[in-house]
C-alpha cells in the first residue's frame, strides 16, 4: 500500500534574472509586490505573491523558459490600467479566454479573463480573473 499523500498548497515558484536590481523594481514598484528578503550573496530574493512566495535567482546568463505565472486580480480593467499607468506593456490586453458555464473552475456561469505582459528577463506573467 502506498503512503498517502497531501498536497496543501503551491508554496514557491522560482525564476531567474541576469539583473536583481531591476528585477525588483519591477516587482516592487510596478506589481507592487512585497519582499521578504534578499540575500547577497548568492543573489537571491523573495517577494510573497498572495501567500504564495516568489523567488528569483540571479543568474549571468538568461534562462528560456515556457513557463507562465498568473497573478488572480479581482478587476483585470482595474489591475490592467494601474500596470500600465505604471509603464507595463502588454503582449495581450485582458480579454475573455473562458466561460465556465459548468461551473469546472469555480462559479458556474463566471467568465475568466486574462492579460499578458512580460518581466525584464522576459518571463511572460498574465493577470487573471473571473467575473
Amino acid at each position: 500500500m502506498k503512503p498517502s499523500l497531501s498536497i496543501n498548497s503551491l508554496h514557491q515558484v522560482a525564476l531567474t534574472s541576469t539583473d536583481l536590481d531591476e528585477a525588483q523594481s519591477f516587482y516592487e514598484e510596478q506589481l507592487g509586490l512585497r519582499m521578504i528578503a534578499r540575500f547577497n550573496p548568492p543573489g537571491l530574493m523573495f517577494f510573497d505573491a498572495g501567500g504564495v512566495r516568489l523567488s528569483i535567482q540571479r543568474v549571468d546568463a538568461p534562462h528560456s523558459t515556457d513557463a507562465v505565472i498568473y497573478f488572480r486580480v479581482s478587476d483585470i480593467g482595474t489591475a490592467s490600467q494601474a500596470l500600465k499607468d505604471r509603464g507595463v506593456t502588454f503582449e495581450r490586453d485582458a480579454e475573455l479566454v473562458f466561460q465556465d458555464r459548468d461551473g469546472q473552475f469555480g462559479k458556474a456561469g463566471e467568465e475568466e479573463w486574462m492579460a499578458f505582459f512580460r518581466d525584464p528577463d522576459g518571463h511572460l506573467l498574465a493577470l487573471a480573473s473571473r467575473q
